[in-house]
């Protein structure tokens, strides 16, 4: 989440367009992709201004403006608001999707994107409250972002292990998005440190609380190919929040010899090609290339040439 500022240029769209296309638009599952169409579109076309889409206390609870809850989460700020959090969703979303299923991811969108809000505001009551500094509930923010940081949670919990790079050191995943919600918040100013909290808190309440459950009720039914709630071990992939920091894997390396299918599921063969199709592209392609706000993708090997090796493996 933002605070709400003015937009700036439209560079961020075509930044975001770019990364599209690199990761192909056959890589990324259609509910991924309708609902980073949807926040492009109401980038575009707002379904309301800035001013009337952001959600704050004064606004939700003492107006009832309760609809800003479902406006907040798909309007951002500016162009490289909408394209640092949209870039960070392509990735969760491709990991997300095709292990819980289409149906599920959506339901979980849904929810996490009305309860972060919620959380949000109820963090901010708490804030006016023990410092007795009006300004908490009169603060208003939108953006994807807060939705951003619970997925980062749920993907650390169904891929435990392996660790991110914070500014080259080391951190475990576990405590990863803790220390991304510091670092973000004193390296980029403008950002709602409590909109990335409420994300984080929504998150282990699915993880650790009682909303998984509780969703599962609401749900009545469980798709054959959708929701799993074993999940399979491993890392949590090479994702890249719109902060610009990279996770890798345990013993993670640029081998470009190394075996694409050998022991690993589609996503993670997937995962695998497009990292090293973008490596073989070396520090030449990236001359004169804007600062790596996100993380660059390569979608130069699709799922069916993938598939193609893998049977070719088990033929010989």
């Amino acid at each position: 989440m933002m605070r709400n500022r003015q937009r700036s240029s439209q560079l961020g769209l075509l930044l975001l367009a770019s990364q599209v296309f690199q990761v192909g638009l056959d890589n990324i599952p259609p509910v991924t992709l309708a609902v980073l169409a949807l926040n492009v579109y109401l980038y575009l076309f707002p379904a309301a201004p800035l001013l009337q889409a952001c959600v704050s206390v004064q606004q939700a609870y003492w107006y009832k403006e309760w609809h800003r809850l479902l406006l907040s989460p798909l309007h951002h700020a500016d162009d490289f608001h909408l394209y640092f959090n949209m870039v960070s969703f392509i990735w969760k979303g491709i990991r997300l999707e095709r292990q819980l299923g289409g149906a599920w991811f959506l339901y979980l969108l849904s929810v996490f994107s009305l309860l972060t809000g919620l959380v949000y505001l109820v963090l901010e009551a708490v804030l006016t409250e023990l410092t007795q500094d009006m300004s908490y509930s009169m603060s208003c923010a939108v953006g994807f972002s807060g939705v951003l940081f619970a997925l980062k949670v749920l993907s650390n919990y169904y891929h435990p292990g392996g660790v991110t790079y914070v500014m080259g050191f080391p951190v475990s995943n576990r405590y990863a998005s803790w220390v991304e919600l510091v670092l973000i918040h004193i390296t980029t100013p403008g950002t709602s440190f409590v909109g990335h909290l409420a994300g984080i808190l929504v998150g282990l309440l699915y993880t650790a609380g009682p909303l998984k459950t509780i969703m599962k009720k609401c749900a009545g039914f469980v798709t054959s190919n959708g929701y799993s709630s074993s999940g399979s071990s491993g890392y949590s992939g090479t994702g890249g929040d719109y902060s610009g920091y990279h996770q890798y894997p345990p013993g993670y390396t640029t081998n470009h010899s190394a075996s694409y299918t050998g022991g690993l599921t589609e996503e993670e063969q997937l995962e695998t090609a497009i990292r090293n199709s973008l490596n073989d592209r070396g520090p030449s392609s990236h001359r004169g290339a804007p600062p790596p706000y996100g993380f660059h993708l390569s979608g130069d090997m699709g799922a069916d040439e993938i598939r193609w090796r893998r049977l070719r493996r088990f033929d010989s």
